[in-house]
Formats: C-alpha cells, structure tokens, sequence
C-alpha cells in the first residue's frame, strides 16, 4: 500500500494561513478517498475533511467550513489541505489517511495514516 507524507506544518500565527500536503508514494487509484484529521492537544483524532480522488466531491467538518478548502493534485498525486484565518483551537497534529469509502468522516473507514504534520497557532 502506498506510503503518506504528510508536510507543511509549523508554527502561524492567528489569522495566518497554511497549506498541508499529503503526498503518495505510489500511484493513486481512482477509486481512493483521502481524508484529513487531526489531534488536538489530550484528545482523541477529529474529522477535518476528505475528497474523492476521481471527481474532487469533497467534505467538510463544521470547524472546517469557509476556512479550510481539500484539493487534488492528479498529475503530482498529492492532497492539500489550505488552512486560512487559523486559531488557537487549530493547534493540533495533522493526518491524512485513504479509504474507500466516499465523504466518510469516521476513522474506522481509513486504514492507511501518515505519520501527522504539526500546526501550531499562537495567539
């Protein structure tokens, strides 16, 4: 199975930007569907948002909407998450993860994570 990258973390300020990259090491099949979670400080892992790789149907936590935009990179088979008008409450490791299952926002339908990238905001 392939191998995730995760990339692009670091420290912002608030109401900064970041763009999060997950790449591949192999060949994505159209089928796939690549998700982002993140850990918060002392909590378990929380959905961000996901996006079919075959028609960019994407999907969205409520903390996520209007802020953060999941796209596709078909030719360079990588998956960002932009990241604007962060917050504090952002802060939190960063996963991206792939299954099969269109628009899921429960762990238990990705079975391959990176290893996170880590976003922290300051106030």
């Amino acid at each position: 199975q392939a191998q995730l990258v995760e990339s692009g973390g670091g420290l912002v300020q608030a109401g900064g930007s970041l763009r999060l990259s997950c790449g591949f090491s192999t060949r994505i099949y159209s089928s796939t569907v690549i998700g982002w979670f993140r850990r918060l400080p002392g909590k378990g892992r929380e959905f961000v948002a996901t996006i079919a790789w075959r028609d960019g149907y994407a999907r969205y936590a409520d903390s996520a909407k209007g802020r953060f935009t999941v796209s596709r990179d078909n030719a360079g088979n990588t998956v960002y998450l932009d990241m604007n008008s962060l917050n504090p409450e952002d802060t939190a490791v960063y996963y991206c993860a792939t299954g099969a299952t269109r628009g899921a926002s429960e762990e238990m339908w990705y079975k391959n994570w990176g290893q996170g990238t880590q976003v922290t905001v300051s106030s």
